[in-house]
């Protein structure tokens, strides 16, 4: 299977939405408004194949050293196929790029991170910038069951 990983642009946020919505529906991905992912259109990066969105993923910055992995979704169809590996690669590439040293995840599938060379950290770790940014508006907080992982460069 054939596929690109592409930086969206504007037109692309109704396939971005769709892509999310059902891990949104789940729990899974915070719900982010279309004017959020607007602002923010040059954190993601894309996955197409033939032409349609297959996966996402955004690369949030929070300091000059530090990024946040967030939103990753890969369509069921597409999973396991390289699709979330070559997000995330391409995601290094460009934060590394821009000088990002520290890549953190809050996620539940550890095994696929480790396998990229996260690792575990303690949440006591996370800057507050990222708990009071959005952690507050998960339907979890304050009780977590996330795992936070990091990888540095």
């Amino acid at each position: 299977m054939k596929f690109e990983i592409e930086k969206p642009t504007l037109k692309d946020i109704s396939g971005i939405q769709d892509i999310l919505k059902s891990e949104i529906d789940s729990g899974v991905v915070l719900y982010r408004s279309d004017d959020e992912v607007a602002t923010n259109i040059r954190s993601y990066l894309i996955a197409k194949s033939e032409k349609k969105i297959i996966g996402v993923v955004a690369l949030h910055i929070y300091s000059h050293e530090l990024a946040e992995f967030r939103s990753m979704v890969i369509k069921k169809q597409f999973r396991g196929l390289g699709v979330g590996k070559s997000l995330i690669e391409k995601g290094f590439e460009v934060g590394k790029e821009l000088g990002v040293k520290k890549f953190l995840v809050l996620t539940y599938k550890k095994e696929f991170f480790q396998k990229l060379e996260f690792s575990e950290i303690e949440k006591v770790a996370i800057p507050n910038s990222k708990i009071w940014a959005d952690c507050v508006k998960c339907s979890s907080f304050p009780i977590c069951d996330e795992i936070a992982l990091i990888r540095e460069f």
